[in-house]
């Protein structure tokens, strides 16, 4: 084997064959192992052999790369580089020297791994996760986890993101969960979800956002009835307060003493009440809030009947003796009712029904007819709401009220009907669900008031480190601002706030440099 010609073509010829194999064709193995053998005798595998070899897997797997992952579906693709990576181990176990292996498996997962991260990641990581494709997202796992640290953190990175970007969707899972109705779990399994659902938790940035719609969610299960169990509710306070301590979690700990407080309220109302006449011989059940512990509820007016105007007056009297010096400000927007009656010969059923579906229907005591506009009139609902509460009535999966012209829409020309052909084998049927269904309008609110709520809590630390160090240049001023707050803020917002208590005069720029801050006493 000394004479190069011999030594070339023999070596070319392992090469090709190698080739052959890589391209899905049999050859003869134990050929090549013996002729590889020959070679490491000859002391010629590591000098002649193993450079052109090494240099041709680079050649395939760059090109092989480039284009698969261009072409392929994502977890088409990393079920190719499982092969390859499989088929190149094959390799090595039936011919190919155990000396080459280090290199030719860096070979393969450099150029079918390593260069193709962020395409693999974006290209289809929140495909799999959204679809629960969780074979193929632990796949990605398996393979970015052989090229080390480098893999794992674009991963973390990747999933970060994936949560990030559905703080919102994350709440919904947990209000999913701890809303009653939810039948899928013991209070054993619910407790494994909900540890589940707060190791995602932990991937979020700007948890804030997180925190307002889950109070909203937590409102409307605690406020409507809703709510599957006090102790899960509780249990998953608990869990958010180690997570992020007591700051987070007050005003929602407030929200659960509010309604402990408002059943004491209403054991003294009861009492109070207590031989004396009650309009309408109505059962109420009235739920006081602390303004600061819930969410902002737009103020809203609607035409109550006289009974339950009166019924209010005399509890706003009551409550006022007991604590003077607050207001009550009655929100309609998240109260039921259970109406009992019939639509149909005298068929008791018992309705559990919003405020506003009440108001409608009760006006079918007194009307066989009425329109869009006749409702609207009685009961002064505002548009939005009352086309909510129409939809609900007369469009719904149960429908109390005949609607012409009969559509899925609720327009301001149409008419309606108690619906008197009404049938159900429940004596107690549910309606209200509309008052748990998400408005885009309630989801822009929420995240418009945590967006107000920044831009206080940056105005309140830029405001806070001046009046500390009195004067600071910009740079450092930054970096201390980005260090004191824990949700994400970009640097072009930071300026815009600095700029904005410029112009309110609590700090000023220094007269002998435009980059140095000086605070305003």
């Amino acid at each position: 084997m000394q004479n190069t010609t011999i030594s070339n073509r023999c070596i070319n010829g392992l090469l090709k064959l190698i080739e052959q194999e890589r391209r899905g064709e049999t050859i003869d193995r134990t050929l090549i192992k013996n002729l590889i053998r020959m070679l490491i005798d000859l002391h010629l595998y590591r000098k002649d052999f193993e450079p052109p070899f090494l240099k041709s897997t680079e050649e395939l797997y760059r090109n092989e790369g480039r284009q698969l992952i261009q072409t392929l579906e994502t977890s088409q693709y990393l079920i190719q580089v499982e092969r390859r990576l499989r088929e190149e181990q094959t390799r090595l176990t039936h011919y190919i020297d155990q000396s080459t292996k280090v290199q030719l498996i860096h070979i393969v997962e450099n150029n079918l791994i390593t260069l193709h991260i962020k395409d693999i990641l974006a290209k289809g990581f929140d495909i799999l996760v959204n679809e629960n494709r969780f074979t193929s997202v632990a796949l990605i796992y398996d393979l970015f986890f052989r090229i080390g640290q480098i893999g794992i953190n674009d991963l973390r990175e990747a999933f970060a993101n994936y949560i990030k970007v559905r703080k919102i969707q994350e709440t919904k899972a947990v209000d999913a969960r701890l809303r009653s109705g939810n039948k899928e779990a013991s209070e054993e399994e619910l407790e494994k979800i909900l540890d589940k659902l707060l190791i995602l938790f932990r991937f979020i940035h700007g948890k804030d956002v997180f925190e307002a719609f889950y109070k909203k969610d937590l409102a409307k299960r605690l406020l409507v009835g809703k709510s599957a169990s006090v102790d899960a509710e509780k249990s998953m306070l608990l869990k958010l307060k180690q997570e992020c301590g007591n700051v987070f979690t007050s005003k929602l700990e407030g929200m659960f003493k509010d309604m402990e407080l408002s059943k004491d309220i209403m054991t003294a109302f009861e009492q109070h009440m207590h031989g004396r006449e009650v309009p309408g011989n109505i059962t109420t059940f009235v739920s006081v809030l602390t303004m600061g512990f819930w969410p902002t509820y737009p103020t809203v007016s609607a035409i109550l009947p006289p009974e339950l105007c009166k019924l209010q007056e005399i509890f706003t009297k009551f409550y006022l003796s007991k604590h003077t010096g607050r207001k009550l400000q009655w929100q309609y927007s998240l109260d039921h009712c259970l109406l009992k009656g019939w639509l149909k010969e005298k068929t008791v059923k018992e309705f559990q029904v919003s405020l506003y579906q009440a108001l409608v229907l009760l006006l079918f005591n007194k009307h066989l007819d009425l329109s869009y506009k006749d409702v609207q009139e009685h009961t002064k609902i505002q548009d939005a709401d009352l086309q909510r509460t129409l939809l609900s009535l007369a469009c719904g999966k149960i429908r109390l009220l005949n609607k012409k012209p009969m559509n899925k829409d609720v327009n301001t020309d149409d008419r309606f009907t108690l619906n008197t052909s009404f049938e159900h084998k429940l004596i107690r049927i549910k309606i209200n669900q509309v008052q748990l269904k998400e408005t885009p309008e309630e989801n822009t609110s929420t995240t418009e008031r945590v967006v107000q709520d920044r831009h206080y809590q940056i105005d309140a630390a830029v405001v806070r480190i001046m009046k500390t160090r009195k004067t600071l240049a910009h740079a450092q001023l930054m970096s201390e601002v980005f260090a004191q707050l824990k949700f994400p803020i970009s640097t072009a917002l930071v300026k815009i706030r600095i700029e904005s208590l410029l112009e309110r005069e609590y700090m000023k720029r220094s007269a002998d440099n435009a980059n140095v801050y000086e605070y305003v006493a």
